[in-house]
């Protein structure tokens, strides 16, 4: 059976340095310890698969293990804020991010394209596109410091760190951290709209190149977490509730690739992203022949096809729904594979009800578009 003990951590260190040093993670069997409100304290909480025998000796193994690693977290930040951030971007060249697709510098330079794209299709402010430039040009030198180096599920809480030090506005920083969100299932999104921007530029480029280097997650295998991108791309968009035509993105992220990425590609990656949203909403509950309708004319844009897929529970539940759809779909087989477009003269109506159809017709034309909601449409 499990047993636990309490451990003393090194007080030696700054508090914050203890707080950035992750090692109780969510799969560690460490927890650290603090009250309300308070600081950390300098003790730990561990948990061992076993019984009570010999728990001091336990005890003090944990207690050497994390003081190694405090020590070592504090000489990599001393050593790491030596220079500012924007200093270690050099070295990013030599690390690589894919063969094809160059090295982490290359993929920062594409991102500092790539941002201002995004940001006008989000309209994004002036003051909030400058933070995004500057975020989209940091947010990746801190792959080469020591510290996320050692310690690498700090990448961009190191970034964040760094930054402040380094003198960069508080959203510049807050932008590096927050571009890398969510990171796993159940974690935060981003608040900020600069970090938003630069997220959904990372995911996108990711996601653009790497199928277009021919490295489409097949089974289980997915080593660059390509499906944790597209599904971050979902989450952001429908979690801060914004509409964005991935169609139009996608094509922007493409122009700035090495490698060439057609429109098959194109079109690959986008039914990649759109199944990351159908089962994102197969897992709310909705109902598969809902999903699959709307995602069929809607799934380009993950916040409108959420949104529309909310909009219509409520008519398919209707009495009347089936008369509805009986109606649509009738007139969609009387029109089927007509490639022409026929003219129409009013002047030639001779009942009064084709007359009355077709003022119907103009006053509800203008109001309903490819945008439009169900309760519009319907």
């Amino acid at each position: 059976a499990p047993s636990g003990r309490r451990g003393r951590r090194p007080v030696a260190y700054h508090c914050d340095l203890l707080k950035l040093v992750n090692w109780e993670g969510p799969h560690s069997t460490s927890q650290s310890t603090n009250l309300p409100d308070t600081d950390l304290l300098p003790h730990f909480i561990a948990v061992r698969n076993g019984d009570a025998e010999h728990l001091d000796i336990v005890r003090r193994g944990n207690e050497e293990v994390i003081r190694a690693r405090f020590a070592d977290a504090a000489y990599f930040y001393k050593v790491d804020t030596g220079r500012k951030l924007e200093d270690y971007l050099p070295r990013l060249d030599t690390l690589i991010f894919q063969e094809r697709l160059g090295s982490m510098l290359d993929k920062v330079g594409r991102l500092e394209r790539l941002v201002p794209r995004l940001g006008e299709m989000l309209g994004l402010s002036d003051e909030e596109m400058a933070v995004a430039r500057r975020a989209a040009r940091l947010c990746k030198a801190d792959l080469v410091t020591q510290m996320v180096v050692e310690f690498t599920s700090l990448q961009g809480v190191m970034g964040r760190e760094y930054a402040l030090l380094s003198g960069e506005e508080p959203a510049v920083a807050e932008a590096i951290f927050e571009h890398y969100l969510p990171r796993f299932a159940g974690d935060r999104l981003p608040e900020g709209r600069p970090g938003i921007v630069v997220g959904l530029a990372d995911r996108l480029d990711s996601l653009c190149g790497l199928f277009a280097a021919g490295l489409v997650p097949t089974g289980s295998a997915d080593p660059y977490g390509l499906r944790r991108a597209a599904l971050g791309v979902v989450q952001v968009l429908i979690g801060r509730e914004i509409s964005l035509d991935l169609r139009e993105a996608l094509a922007e992220a493409a122009k700035l690739l090495p490698v060439a990425a057609d429109e098959e590609v194109l079109r690959e990656v986008l039914a990649f992203v759109e199944g990351r949203l159908r089962v994102l909403l197969l897992e709310e509950g909705f109902r598969h022949d809902v999903v699959d309708a709307v995602l069929a004319e809607r799934g380009h844009d993950p916040f409108l096809a959420y949104r529309t897929v909310r909009a219509f529970v409520p008519w398919v539940a209707r009495d009347d729904w089936m008369d509805l759809l009986n109606a649509y779909a009738r007139c969609v087989r009387i029109v089927r594979g007509f490639e022409v477009t026929f003219p129409l003269d009013p002047s030639r109506f001779v009942e009064p009800s084709a007359r009355r159809l077709y003022e119907a017709y103009l006053a509800c034309r203008d109001r309903v578009g490819p945008e439009s909601t169900i309760d519009e449409l319907l």
